[in-house]
């Protein structure tokens, strides 16, 4: 069953909740949305406060896809930028489905739910995201219409030893 996406969806208890148990259960089946397994809901929670302020000051985004139950299955965060001379692109942040929705094409679902919310964002042109090495998300995003634009070798650290390149991904929306 497909999901049913909604760009700046009410915050309540129950979403917020739903949104904390998403990026835990997420980083803790390995996926890189900027923890190491294992994480807590505690440790996850000020990065999600963190979002949740610069929705409030207008700088960041949602985008939520819920399943059937009304569970949040995937979200992303926009973010956009206050220099003057990048107002014409967005980020992409915390991009990630559900380790249970795995291989339904969920993930292509939200990056296309993502592209055409960007687009009704006034003098957005493109949407930008890093991803990190080693997963082959690159090649994920690339298969989605994205292009790798830049990689900075070993810059995010996993562990001591494992060192991961920043990939820095772009979608041109026209």
């Amino acid at each position: 069953m497909p999901l049913t996406f909604t760009l700046d969806p009410a915050i309540t208890p129950a979403l917020r909740d739903g949104i904390l148990d998403l990026w835990t259960d997420v980083s803790n089946a390995g996926g890189a949305v900027g923890f190491v397994p294992p994480v807590s809901r505690e440790d996850v929670r000020p990065e999600l406060v963190r979002h949740f302020v610069g929705m409030a000051e207008g700088r960041h985004r949602l985008l939520v896809g819920c399943d059937e139950t009304g569970e949040p299955a995937a979200t992303a965060f926009f973010a956009f930028n206050t220099h003057r001379l990048q107002t014409h692109w967005v980020w992409l942040y915390t991009v990630m489905v559900h380790p249970r929705h795995q291989g339904k094409g969920y993930g292509r679902d939200l990056l296309a739910a993502a592209a055409d919310a960007a687009r009704t964002f006034d003098g957005v042109d493109a949407i930008r995201l890093t991803c990190r090495g080693g997963l082959g998300l690159e090649r994920f995003y690339g298969s989605c219409g994205y292009k790798e634009v830049g990689r900075v070798p070993g810059a995010i650290r996993v562990a001591p030893g494992d060192d991961r390149d920043d990939i820095i991904m772009l979608l041109p929306l026209h």
